[in-house]
């Protein structure tokens, strides 16, 4: 039988500013750990501690800009393109412009407090 998911229900965000998150499919929304689906308004300047996430993520960026920092680099993902960020790799999230971001956040398995390892922030 198909699910009809109405609305999102609204997740508390990390970071220095509040940022919405609108969870469609996961945990708390559905019921499903197999994957999340997340809507994200990110405002200009926020920033989330980094993280080492037991889950792949999979981010389509709609509007601004959300910069993507691991160990390896940082990557400006823009309107229109993607990244995917790969489970156990350490990863900071954040959207320096003003404008801040709009995107949607698959993650596999689905996100959970538990398994995304944020930096210690004491």
């Amino acid at each position: 039988m198909a699910t009809h998911i109405r609305k999102p229900t609204v997740i508390t965000a990390a970071g220095n500013k509040p940022k919405l998150i609108e969870e469609f499919i996961g945990r708390v929304n559905s019921k499903t750990d197999s994957l999340s689906i997340a809507r994200m308004k990110s405002p200009g300047g926020w920033v989330e501690p980094g993280q080492t996430p037991d889950f792949d993520e999979y981010t389509v960026v709609l509007a601004g800009m959300l910069r993507v920092t691991t160990e390896e680099g940082v990557s400006d993902v823009r309107a229109g393109e993607a990244i995917i960020t790969p489970k156990h790799k350490w990863v900071q999230y954040s959207t320096p412009e003003a404008s801040g971001a709009e995107y949607i956040a698959v993650c596999l398995p689905a996100f959970s407090p538990d398994t995304v390892h944020r930096d210690d922030t004491k």
